[in-house]
C-alpha cells in the first residue's frame, strides 16, 4: 500500500515571531490523519517561556501574553510533551507532515535546547512531508502565493480556523494527501526517497528565492536570510542567540 493511503502525523506550532532561533511556542498541535481512521489531534497550550508575546504574532493567532500565561503551561513541560508525542508517532512509522517544516521544526529544535530537552532529531528518524515543498515542485511556474492558506485554496481543502495549531495541521496533512492523490510519481515513491528528493527540492526552492532576492531592486539585502537546509537549520554552537 502507498504511503498515502497510510495514517500522516500533521504538526503545527504557533509562536511569538517569525524568526526561528528566537522565537518561542505560544500553542502546538499534533494530529493523526487518514489512514480510513477518525482525525485526532492533541494540543498544548505554552507561557512563551515568560516572554511578552507582540501585537503583530497576537494579531495572527490570537493570543496576547496574559492569555498565554494564564491558560497556558510552563514552556519546558509543553516542549517536552510535544516532542514525546512526535517521537512515538515516528517509531510508529508514521511520517511527520508539517508546512514550511525548516521553520517549525528547527524552532522545536531551539526550543528544546534552550530548557536542557533532548532534541527530536536526537530521538527518533523522521520522515519528513512539508505540503510546501511539494507543492512547488510539481507546480514549479504556478502564479501566486504559496502559504497554507493558498494550497488548501488551490487543493480545495477546508480552512476554516486558520492559524490555530489544530486546524493547520490537519489542513497541511489533507493538502498533502491530495498533491500526491494527483502526481503518481509521488505515489510511488517510498517515504524515505520522497524524503531525500524534497531536501534536494527545498535547497534548489531556496537557491532561487535567494536569487531573486538578489537580483530584485529592494530586496537584496532579504538574499543573505535565506537558508538553504531542510527539514531542519542546524543549531549554532555554543553561545547561539537563545
Amino acid at each position: 500500500m502507498t504511503w498515502y493511503r497510510k495514517p500522516l502525523c500533521g504538526f503545527d506550532l504557533e509562536t511569538t515571531g517569525v524568526d526561528p532561533e528566537t522565537s518561542r511556542i505560544v500553542t502546538g498541535c499534533v494530529v493523526r490523519y487518514g489512514g480510513g481512521q477518525p482525525t485526532t489531534a492533541r494540543s498544548w497550550i505554552s507561557d512563551a517561556g515568560g516572554v511578552e508575546i507582540p501585537a503583530e504574532a497576537t494579531a495572527v493567532h490570537g493570543w496576547n501574553t496574559e492569555a498565554a500565561r494564564s491558560a497556558g503551561r510552563p514552556a519546558p513541560v509543553v516542549v517536552e510533551e510535544i516532542i514525546t508525542a512526535l517521537t512515538e508517532a515516528a517509531d510508529a512509522g508514521l511520517p511527520l507532515v508539517v508546512m514550511n517544516a525548516a521553520y517549525d521544526l528547527t524552532l522545536l529544535d531551539r526550543e528544546a535546547r534552550r530548557y536542557g530537552i533532548t532534541p527530536l532529531t536526537d530521538r527518533a528518524v523522521l520522515s519528513v512531508l512539508d505540503p510546501r515543498v511539494l507543492d512547488k515542485e510539481v507546480h514549479r511556474f504556478r502564479r501566486g502565493g504559496r502559504t497554507l492558506a493558498d494550497l488548501c485554496r488551490h487543493y480545495v481543502v477546508p480552512l476554516a480556523e486558520a492559524h490555530t495549531a489544530e486546524a493547520d495541521a490537519v489542513a497541511a496533512c489533507a493538502v498533502t494527501w491530495k498533491i500526491a492523490a494527483r502526481y503518481p510519481r509521488l505515489q510511488g515513491m517510498s517515504l524515505e526517497e520522497l524524503y531525500r528528493a524534497q531536501r534536494d527540492w527545498a535547497s534548489e526552492q531556496a537557491a532561487s528565492l535567494r536569487d531573486y532576492f538578489a537580483r530584485t531592486d529592494g530586496k537584496e539585502h532579504l538574499a543573505a536570510g535565506v537558508r538553504l537546509e531542510w527539514p531542519l537549520i542546524p543549531a549554532p554552537r555554543a553561545g547561539g542567540p537563545w
